[in-house]
């Protein structure tokens, strides 16, 4: 029985790939970052914040690695140089020297940034033929979406 991959024509696999590839790094980018905040926010909501921060370190770091072997299962090349990510992530690193309200605000359009990654991997994974990793684009999405909400509702 072939798999998925095998039967995707190159030109869809080098679309999906270049997607995944954008996705992994924005989603390292944001690990780094959340994980940055969770070390560093201090302030009367230091113990919800820090809390929540850990949550999204942990399961972006587990996405990293579905995303990775998504590339790797279409015989891709799963990139870990960390300067890469940077230089290819939308999502830009912080040095940590924010306010717990500045970090909420960055972490918001991050997710909200990320969850836009994901729709349009998933729209290029349905187009191309690709429903596995169209799945998972839409449940990474969910998930961001899902993070941006709880950031947000720290603002209000």
């Amino acid at each position: 029985m072939n798999n998925l991959a095998t039967r995707l024509e190159a030109s869809a696999i080098e679309a999906v790939t270049e997607g995944l590839t954008q996705a992994l790094s924005e989603t390292t980018v944001a690990t780094m970052k959340a994980q940055n905040f969770h070390w560093n926010v201090t302030g009367m909501a230091f113990g919800p914040l820090h809390e929540l921060f850990q949550k999204m370190y942990e399961d972006h770091f587990e996405a990293q690695d579905d995303l990775a072997e998504r590339i790797k299962a279409l015989d891709g090349h799963a990139e870990g140089r960390l300067s890469e990510h940077l230089k290819r992530s939308k999502v830009e690193e912080s040095d940590g020297h924010l306010s717990a309200e500045d970090m909420v605000k960055a972490l918001a359009e991050d997710q909200e940034l990320l969850a836009g990654t994901m729709s349009a991997l998933a729209e290029v994974s349905g187009k191309n033929g690709d429903p596995l990793t169209e799945d998972l684009a839409i449940e990474r999405g969910k998930v961001h979406e899902k993070f941006a909400w709880f950031l947000r509702a720290h603002l209000k």
